[in-house]
């Protein structure tokens, strides 16, 4: 790829980033004036992207709000300690390393060949909303992106037995902290592109980047091959995340079956409740078979 075209296409990943992590912000209200966002930086492409966007976007952003790094140093063999530091010194980025090491205590505690990332993700949880605390931040904001949000749909639903993904805002239990994730709305694929123009200062994670075989990579192997197969589905799934219809489900705590009744209105055009959705391709015609007539 030429020079002019590779400059002309990372303009325009830059402008879709842009976009897509500002509507994501506007849509659920992620950031509000005054705000103190703790991002918190892992050292993998996402989270760095997540942090480059933000900062790029509080430059011309309609609202003031503060921006904090925070990385939480696992104590794992061979992490390079000196380099997220030498970046957000080089960034002007205010940050703060917590040392916790949650390594030697998942590794004792969960077996050989067992999933290490449900402890591990409880652990950094609790460490980073005690962080947050101490540095008086309103917001923590995570670099889960639309992929992660699609993987964690399809392994509650096949593992689970929940309708439940990743929500862009939420409050903690506690109710202390609220947790956002301006990336919701942008692909994997791009991050990636991004962080590899960016040049970011990789880190990779070795628990969970040790583990080949975790349902979650299995279902975004699964994921993938859909897309190549059939381009454009996971946009069609993750659009239906936000356009849930509770009648038409099973949930009876999430909607009133038990009280319906005819309500004898009859300004609906026809019931509508069987149809198929507009967007579902056409049925291909069976075949016409030929069928003997059966005399009596």
């Amino acid at each position: 790829m030429d020079t002019r075209k590779h400059e002309h296409e990372m303009h325009k990943l830059s402008k879709r980033l842009h976009r897509l992590v500002g509507q994501a912000i506007g849509d659920f209200s992620m950031i509000q004036p005054g705000d103190k966002v703790m991002v918190c930086l892992s050292g993998g492409k996402d989270s760095h992207a997540l942090l480059d966007i933000l900062l790029s976007l509080r430059e011309r952003a309609p609202v003031e709000f503060d921006i904090v790094a925070v990385n939480l140093d696992q104590k794992q063999p061979g992490f390079p300690e000196h380099v997220l530091p030498q970046y957000l010194r080089g960034r002007g980025v205010p940050f703060h390393i917590e040392q916790q090491d949650t390594y030697s205590v998942v590794k004792r505690v969960v077996p050989d060949g067992a999933t290490l990332c449900s402890l591990c993700s409880r652990l950094r949880r609790g460490i980073l909303y005690r962080v947050a605390s101490e540095l008086g931040a309103t917001k923590i904001a995570l670099g889960h992106h639309r992929d992660d949000i699609l993987q964690t749909f399809l392994l509650n639903l096949f593992f689970g037995g929940k309708l439940k993904a990743m929500p862009p805002k939420l409050v903690s239990d506690d109710g202390r902290h609220v947790v956002i994730r301006p990336l919701a709305y942008v692909e994997e694929a791009d991050l990636a592109r991004w962080a590899e123009h960016r040049a970011f200062p990789i880190i990779p994670c070795s628990l969970c980047g040790s583990q080949e075989h975790l349902q979650r990579k299995q279902v975004a192997a699964l994921l993938r091959d859909w897309e190549r197969q059939f381009p454009g589905r996971l946009e069609s799934m993750f659009g239906a995340l936000g356009r849930i219809v509770p009648s038409h489900l099973m949930d009876r705590q999430a909607f009133g079956f038990a009280h319906l009744q005819p309500h004898g209105r009859f300004d609906a055009d026809g019931d509508i409740a069987f149809d198929a959705p507009p967007c579902a391709p056409p049925q291909p015609m069976l075949p016409v078979v030929a069928v003997p007539r059966v005399r009596d």
